[in-house]
């Protein structure tokens, strides 16, 4: 197996990163992890039986908020919601719902335990089950049927959710396709441990070449991926480059005016040959248009000369749907030598406390139905 990259050879800075790397490249290692946890707390709350046939809402706030979006495009009948949207509007979502999942790295958001209190008081029949990376967060404590909890290693003690966030997609996409997934597991772990050095190395690369804006392309069923991916040059880079996620027939429909000479497009391939002739004519335009720095995560084999730089996508023929937790690799390691570049601590790219690693600021209000109800004098 090939030799994976070593946080001590960065460059070193005034507060040097701790975390966020070896976050980053353990990941292959812990996605087994997941799957185990995964079918033993299954099996021991009953999940097949009470979720099946069932229609399920996921949820989540910012990256874990792409990780539910990500698990909803391989589940039959389900539903991706943010918690910062069922928070202020929970009745207009719950039609129909017969389960909640949480998912979450700490849990202790705010908007993460008082959804579940606010769906427990709406719809009291509702099932909600949580999957965290902290099983003594906030979360857990909540009125919940049950939860998962992964390995500890998950919970990332970097500012930014990088490990927890494939794993959280990986533990939601056992549960949505249990027969399809964890045949992958093993193959995409040893396959990604592998890559891991030149996806680095490319990485480090494209983000040397980044100079103002970063435009980020994907098909719909990878749209949580683009999504997160966006969220990670941003967060590392403390919002210095500004940041366009489309699909790639989007694009054309206005988004395109973003693109400059330099701007960076980094695509993801889709693994499915019709929409990939989509993409590649996109591509192509782009190319004949003389706009964008064009980075695929494709295939090497299969890159057809299309890009000026190409990271080795770890699941290139597997489903779309279930491809988010393996392919995200590529933009967090662009996000953190994007990071180190511009002199920031990937850790901590936010000294000024803009964003906290748990969200800050946060009032939780009464009911509607609270609200409403006349004062007793």
């Amino acid at each position: 197996m090939s030799r994976l990259p070593s946080a001590s050879s960065e460059t070193s800075l005034h507060d040097a990163p701790v975390y966020t790397l070896q976050e980053i490249l353990r990941q292959p290692l812990l996605w087994p992890t997941t799957l185990e946890r995964v079918r033993s707390a299954s099996d021991r709350l009953q999940l097949p039986v009470k979720l099946q046939n069932a229609r399920v809402l996921l949820t989540g706030a910012g990256t874990s908020a792409y990780a539910a979006s990500s698990v909803a495009s391989a589940w039959p009948r389900a539903q991706a919601i943010p918690t910062t949207d069922l928070l202020v509007d929970a009745e207009r979502y719950l039609t129909g719902v017969d389960a909640v999942i949480s998912l979450a790295r700490s849990g202790d958001s705010p908007e993460s335990p008082a959804v579940v209190e606010r769906i427990r008081g709406l719809r009291p029949d509702i099932l909600q089950f949580a999957i965290v990376c902290d099983e003594d967060g906030a979360l857990t404590h909540s009125s919940l049927d049950g939860h998962i909890v992964l390995d500890p290693r998950t919970n990332d003690q970097s500012l930014v959710m990088t490990s927890a966030f494939s794993n959280l997609v990986l533990a939601g996409l056992v549960l949505a396709q249990p027969d399809a997934v964890p045949d992958g597991v093993e193959s995409f772990s040893k396959r990604a441990a592998e890559l891991l050095p030149d996806i680095d190395r490319v990485s480090r690369q494209v983000a040397a070449h980044i100079r103002d804006r970063i435009v980020i392309l994907s098909s719909s069923p990878l749209l949580g991926w683009a999504r997160e991916a966006g969220l990670k040059m941003l967060e590392m880079t403390a919002g210095r480059f500004p940041v366009v996620t489309e699909t790639y027939l989007g694009l054309r429909h206005g988004p395109m005016s973003f693109v400059k000479a330099d701007t960076l497009v980094l695509c993801l391939l889709s693994s499915d040959p019709v929409r990939r002739r989509y993409e590649i004519d996109l591509v192509h335009e782009l190319r004949a248009k003389k706009i964008g720095h064009l980075v695929g995560i494709v295939d090497s084999a299969g890159s057809e000369g299309l890009f000026d730089k190409v990271i080795p996508a770890v699941a290139p023929r597997a489903e779309d749907c279930l491809r988010t937790p393996y392919e995200i690799l590529g933009p967090q390691l662009l996000g953190y030598h994007l990071s180190l570049r511009i002199g920031l601590n990937p850790d901590n790219p936010s000294p000024e406390g803009v964003i906290n690693r748990v969200v800050q600021g946060v009032r939780i209000y009464p009911d509607r139905s609270l609200e409403e109800m006349p004062s007793k004098r």
